[in-house]
């Protein structure tokens, strides 16, 4: 199973809470240019799971314009403190339901912490804005990262 794992794009900082912060007109912009790329690279997804901050929400919805994603789910652990054990273990579902390709988007640190959970071997990497990690996972064994794409 391939997973990528994609931070959000730049988000403004005037908001009511940390959870309704939304995308500045450039993080939309990056959103896009992420969704663009992975369309050229011909990346399929089965699955998108998204955190239920907006801007989470916000990118997941510029890149599955470019992107067809025909299913996807927002999770309450996908948040910048979230539970990398909750989102392991649903990682581990996946293949059962037929799943073989899943974009996350979510925030730091979470992102880098689940690329380390995924890949014990790699240090959490840094994510700048709209980054995404693509970690090849196998059934019984560590993943694999395959590439690290920074949207420019």
């Amino acid at each position: 199973m391939k997973i990528c794992i994609m931070r959000h794009g730049e988000a403004g900082f005037s908001a009511s809470s940390d959870a309704s912060r939304s995308l500045t007109d450039f993080g939309r912009k990056q959103a896009s240019l992420a969704g663009i790329w992975l369309n050229q690279q011909d990346f399929k997804f089965d699955l998108g799971l998204v955190s239920p901050y907006l801007r989470a929400q916000q990118t997941f919805s510029e890149l599955s314009s470019y992107c067809h994603i025909p299913e996807v789910e927002t999770d309450n652990f996908l948040v910048p403190g979230g539970s990398l054990s909750h989102i392991a273990d649903l990682l581990m579902t996946l293949p059962a339901r037929g799943i073989e390709n899943v974009i996350i988007v979510s925030h730091l640190p979470l992102v880098g912490y689940l690329v380390n959970e995924l890949c014990p071997d790699v240090s959490p990497p840094m994510f700048p804005t709209a980054a995404i990690a693509c970690v090849e996972l196998s059934p019984n064994a560590a993943g694999k990262l395959e590439w690290f794409h920074v949207v420019e």
